[in-house]
């Protein structure tokens, strides 16, 4: 089953995720790397929301980014973020138990009702979900080096751990 597959993966990504946002300091949630950048603490709390797309790709049939609330506020603590993190991830994982069928079928994003594209869920959820965090865990861990904190191994042994 796809859900199998993906289970496997989910559970890595998110326990390296979190290994990575409990090494973010109470201390640097405002830093930023640059004026453009997010700050230390918005970047992180942007982590620990992003499995909660799981539910809105994989129980709905689409999404409209014109009904897309505000951003969600800055976490005020590491705590925060690892709770928001715990929370997302459970609910995440719960709405994983879907049958291959399901997996493939469309999902949609749209913008003010028009259609801006369409693809199975399941690469929905690989784009928005996986590689997302995926990809801003990276900008985290370059975060975390900047500041002289301790990277932990993601894909393999870090310069800190092995």
């Amino acid at each position: 089953m796809i859900k199998d597959a993906l289970l496997a993966e989910f559970d890595h990504e998110m326990g390296v995720t979190r290994k990575l946002l409990d090494r973010v300091p109470d201390d640097k949630l405002g830093w930023k790397p640059h004026d453009k950048s997010m700050s230390m603490g918005g970047l992180a709390t942007h982590l620990a929301n992003i499995p909660h797309w799981s539910g809105t790709i994989l129980n709905d049939a689409f999404f409209d980014l014109a009904t897309a609330p505000a951003s969600l506020a800055q976490k005020t603590s590491r705590a925060e973020v690892l709770a928001h993190f715990d929370d997302t991830v459970r609910q995440a994982r719960a709405a994983m138990d879907k049958s291959d069928a399901e997996w493939m079928s469309m999902w949609s994003l749209k913008r003010g009702g028009q259609e801006m594209f369409s693809v199975p869920r399941i690469g929905a959820f690989r784009s928005f979900v996986m590689n997302h965090l995926i990809h801003h865990r990276g900008q985290l861990s370059v975060y975390l080096r900047l500041n002289d904190i301790p990277v932990p191994a993601i894909y393999g042994p870090s310069a800190d751990e092995g």
